[in-house]
């Protein structure tokens, strides 16, 4: 058990364990976003801050199945933004709350050394996909392509530089794929830590192992940050998925499939 888990594990209580807690037909769900923590200042303006920290947060809702509704904002500011920077950095924010149709309610705002944003997603959903519910022999897929991040990570790490438009920045939701196989996928959650180590939180919520198709790069399967989504679903449905994955443009790869064999993640833990 990582630091991270053995934290988590000293709260004991039943809605924890997914994208977000499940209440009485809501979802409630946060994320934080600290610089030079998760992301160094010179990589990104004021305007992409908030927009990728909005994404990230935005995830976890349409990885539950869920409807976004109303975002709490809490934001750690230097003294030394300007008001064109609060103005670039406001901005991002709400074309982010316009583009999903949530409704900025409130938070709060203190002065800080550095940039740091904490964000809650409240969402509404009638059929929440959790991590739990697989079955030895449903598939294990994943959407998009994997790896892209990582990449851009490490170029930006070495000084380079990445487009506006490059998957670290301007992250893709499939929110059109989960909202139109709802009633087909068995389990799912997005990957922010790496295939890899999402599935382990997968496998350890079920119980189960995996058994791969074929081996799996470690540079794809590490690559965290990706915000695609990892599913389960039952074989016999498998036209059925692919079908609504076309009907959405989203490309999706059946890697494995659930086993009774025991599963190890072999990536280095982002957290701790």
């Amino acid at each position: 058990m990582n630091l991270e888990n053995y934290f988590i594990s000293q709260f004991d209580n039943r809605h924890i364990g997914d994208d977000g807690a499940v209440i009485d037909g809501f979802v409630y769900s946060k994320d934080a976003f600290f610089e030079d923590v998760h992301y160094k200042k010179k990589w990104l303006s004021y305007y992409q801050v908030a927009q990728r920290a909005m994404l990230v947060n935005i995830s976890d809702a349409i990885a539950m199945n869920a409807i976004p509704k109303y975002v709490l904002l809490s934001i750690a500011m230097p003294k030394t933004m300007s008001k064109e920077d609060m103005r670039d950095l406001a901005n991002g924010f709400k074309d982010m709350a316009k583009k999903y149709n949530l409704e900025i309610i409130g938070g709060d705002t203190i002065s800080n050394t550095k940039l740091d944003i904490t964000i809650t997603v409240i969402s509404k959903t009638d059929k929440p996909l959790l991590r739990t519910k697989v079955r030895s022999g449903y598939a294990l897929a994943y959407t998009g392509e994997l790896g892209k991040s990582q990449k851009e990570l490490k170029k930006l790490f070495n000084l380079g530089t990445i487009h506006k438009k490059s998957k670290f920045i301007d992250i893709k939701l499939r929110s059109d794929f989960v909202y139109k196989s709802q009633r087909f996928l068995k389990a799912g959650m997005d990957i922010s830590d790496g295939l890899f180590s999402d599935l382990s939180k997968i496998t350890q919520a079920n119980k189960i192992g995996v058994k791969f198709n074929a081996k799996i790069k470690k540079s794809l399967a590490c690559s965290g940050e990706e915000y695609e989504m990892l599913v389960a679903f039952d074989m016999r449905d498998k036209k059925t998925i692919f079908r609504r994955a076309a009907q959405t443009r989203t490309q999706i790869t059946i890697f494995g499939s659930a086993s009774r064999s025991r599963y190890t993640n072999r990536c280095k833990a982002h957290h701790f």
